[in-house]
């Protein structure tokens, strides 16, 4: 699973709307980052292990369908956007409901590996909800998957005071850390391969002259699911199956101070300790 997120490095003014949506269209675009992590460690074990298949699901609207060819550049098989209308406004909750409805009906799956968090929301949860709705172990803040052998996946975790080793059943769903190998870059070959790839939304657009290529080359076609697609439920979807509402955003803009350098000495010392105590930072 991945992600295209609003580049925060880049919030103003406009990047909230009325209703307390992101404004998507008014921020530029990326590649989530830890979903590339993610998709590193699954390029990785398709590298190892002969005939393991790489498929990337993202939601989000038609435009995002630009990361599944990134990921298609860099390795993956295949992948498959979900949009819709109607999970416009969606907030953890309903994105990992209609994530899950969506692999459901992809079909059988080994292994879900996506990023710990989404720059946008930071709350790294869809992860986990999505391997409680699909009945799923997890294992999260991985760092590296060691080995799999068909039947289990063994696993580097990175948390605050040190690493661990897990061992875990298929199928399961792995969070990976931005502490994880970087994701290789683009392939060149690949990249020539599925540079004209795009999903029947984006084919309508299409120039008449590479039209003939997606009868031809079925690669070339990225699936797309809809509400329809997943059979969901309706009132679990959106702002009707969100409970999260946000109210406010600020952009915060930090400024440099002057700064006082102290020697490690009895009077720099007391003279910090008598600062502080008047004003009233300790005391």
């Amino acid at each position: 699973m991945a992600k295209q997120v609003p580049d925060t490095r880049n919030v103003g003014k406009d990047a909230m709307k009325a209703d307390g949506t992101v404004n998507r269209a008014a921020l530029p675009a990326i590649f989530n980052p830890e979903d590339l992590n993610a998709l590193e460690q699954a390029l990785q074990l398709k590298d190892r292990y002969p005939g393991t298949t790489v498929s990337l699901l993202t939601m989000g609207p038609g435009r995002a369908a630009e990361i599944i060819r990134e990921g298609l550049y860099r390795g993956a098989d295949d992948g498959v956007l979900l949009t819709d209308r109607a999970f416009a406004g969606s907030d953890t909750l309903a994105t990992s409901y209609a994530l899950a409805q969506a692999i459901k009906e992809m079909g059988e799956v080994d292994l879900i590996i996506a990023g710990r968090q989404a720059i946008d929301g930071d709350t790294a949860q869809v992860g986990p909800q999505v391997a409680e709705k699909l009945g799923f172990p997890q294992v999260t803040y991985v760092e590296k998957i060691i080995d799999s052998t068909g039947k289990h996946v063994t696993a580097l975790r990175r948390l605050e005071n040190g690493v661990e080793t897990v061992k875990a059943p298929l199928p399961l769903v792995v969070t990976v850390n931005s502490s994880a190998a970087p994701c290789r870059t683009r392939n060149a070959t690949l990249l020539m391969k599925y540079k004209h790839a795009r999903t029947v939304t984006e084919r309508q657009e299409a120039s008449e002259d590479y039209l003939y290529l997606y009868d031809s080359r079925p690669y070339l076609n990225i699936r797309e699911m809809t509400v329809n697609d997943i059979k969901a439920e309706q009132e679990q979807l959106g702002l009707s199956g969100s409970p999260t509402k946000v109210k406010k955003i600020e952009n915060v803009v930090l400024q440099a101070k002057d700064a006082k350098v102290l020697k490690p000495v009895d009077n720099d010392i007391d003279l910090l300790m008598k600062e502080l105590i008047l004003s009233h930072t300790i005391g």
